[in-house]
């Protein structure tokens, strides 16, 4: 969280995971919804997340294919996967991209 990425501030704390894997609930969440990561066709295959509240916070889960967008999820349940991030970006570590909805730092509760 708060790297530089050229010009801009990372916003978000990044958690390596594999592609294909399954990405698990952190806490006890409800689903918000379906999340459009970008608007460029050439990254449709890392487009998409999940929107998320629980423990009090609200909080999106990019590069994530859910499995379901509304409900709720118990920690420790699959939430969805990882999608497949090398397919865009040959050579970065594959990652679950976690953003606050307010953009505060996310690193504390993670």
């Amino acid at each position: 969280y708060g790297a530089r990425r050229g010009p801009k501030v990372h916003e978000g704390l990044d958690i390596v995971c594999s592609d294909g894997s399954t990405v698990y609930a952190p806490f006890d969440v409800t689903l918000n919804g379906r999340l459009t990561v970008y608007t460029d066709p050439n990254k449709a295959a890392i487009n998409e997340g999940i929107n998320l509240r629980g423990e009090g916070l609200c909080f999106k889960l990019f590069y994530v294919r859910p499995d379901k967008t509304s409900g709720t999820v118990k920690k420790g349940k699959k939430i969805g996967t990882m999608l497949p991030m090398q397919s865009v970006y040959p050579g970065i570590t594959s990652h679950v991209h976690v953003q606050m909805c307010d953009k505060s730092d996310p690193t504390p509760y993670f």
